[in-house]
């Protein structure tokens, strides 16, 4: 399939700039793959679509604050700073992307916080807007990452319009949010409170957790019309025993096996065994899924509404069918849905 079939026009008053007040009363679309019926509710409805020993696979990624603000030395210049990875932290390296990049060369430091409280050097040129830089602090381990904690922002998404404030902190992480690395938050689990899992729980339904520390590549513009030609960023996932054990006895009971979430997807697709059973194991994954694939671990899906031409509406088209995602995407259009990362939600079964 070409990029070009995964254009269709969305409004930008339907790409929600705030979350909904109550996690799990986002509105729900539930999408029929075997008879194509599309229905509208509430996501605290989702428990009526799973019954005991039904297992749901969530991605417990935490999202650190990953935008700082600084200045260049002697000139001043206002630069952000996007943290991507940590590569060494007795080095306190990292890969980041810098804006505006021009402005940014090898050796140039830069500057944090009112006091200048923290100063990082550029090390090296990655990309055209990539860099790594060190940062340098004379202090213990735990007062760098408390102070880097305390000046680095919640990373919303470019498409949210405003500057994220206190709320932000607890709603652009999902309530099982355990393990840090993430950039940005794995929002189809947004929309699970504590008291929907504990409600979920009490009915049988089984969580595996697994983790996918999201990139930014998640969201990279695709910018090749043959997609066999695009190469995902790695992302690190770990899958344990545990996870693996409540997959694979839901799978061999028959049950549904829901992941929550395409990064969710993208984890346990990257780890199957020859018998097409889950698989333990960790490592970096840039599995880019897109029509024609065939699933091997999950037969149900919930997601948020993706914006055209993204890798995330393309996974979704290959696990529910291009026709009926698209006619559900219009659908949700007409009915005012909100999309992307603190829009509504989708059931696919």
């Amino acid at each position: 399939m070409k990029l070009s079939q995964f254009r269709f026009d969305l409004p930008l008053n339907l790409i929600a700039q705030h979350p909904s007040k109550s996690r799990d009363e986002a509105r729900l679309m539930v999408v029929h793959r075997d008879s194509g019926k599309i229905e509208h509710k509430v996501f605290k409805d989702v428990m009526s679509y799973f019954k005991d020993q039904d297992t749901m696979i969530v991605n417990n990624t935490k999202v650190f604050p990953a935008r700082l603000y600084g200045r260049k030395e002697k000139t001043g210049a206002k630069i952000e700073v996007f943290l991507l990875r940590e590569l060494n932290s007795n080095s306190r390296l990292w890969d980041v992307i810098v804006d505006p990049a021009r402005k940014i060369r090898v050796g140039n430091k830069l500057y944090f916080g009112e006091n200048d409280d923290l100063v990082a050097e550029v090390i090296d040129n990655t990309t055209s807007r990539g860099r790594t830089i060190r940062f340098l602090f004379d202090g213990s381990d735990e007062d760098y990452k408390q102070l880097l904690t305390s000046l680095g922002e919640t990373p919303l998404p470019k498409y949210i319009k405003r500057k994220p404030d206190e709320q932000d902190k607890e709603r652009y992480q999902t309530v099982y949010a355990k393990y840090e690395g993430a950039v940005a938050a794995p929002t189809a689990g947004l929309h699970f409170s504590k008291e929907l899992i504990k409600r979920l729980e009490i009915k049988g339904i089984k969580f595996a957790e697994i983790t996918l520390h999201t990139g930014l590549g998640t969201f990279r513009p695709i910018e090749v019309e043959d997609l066999s030609k695009h190469k995902m960023d790695a992302e690190y996932f770990h899958i344990d025993s545990h996870a693996v054990q409540l997959v694979n006895q839901a799978k061999e009971k028959g049950k549904k096996v829901c992941a929550v979430g395409t990064t969710s997807m993208r984890a346990i697709e990257s780890s199957v065994t020859s018998g097409n059973l889950l698989r333990e194991g960790e490592g970096w994954t840039n599995l880019f899924i897109h029509p024609p694939y065939d699933f091997r671990i999950a037969n149900s899906l919930v997601t948020n509404f993706h914006l055209p031409k993204t890798g995330l509406l393309i996974m979704v088209c290959a696990f529910a069918g291009y026709d009926l995602v698209m006619k559900a995407y219009q659908e949700a259009i007409k009915e005012k849905y909100r999309f992307f990362s603190y829009g509504d939600a989708m059931l696919i079964l």
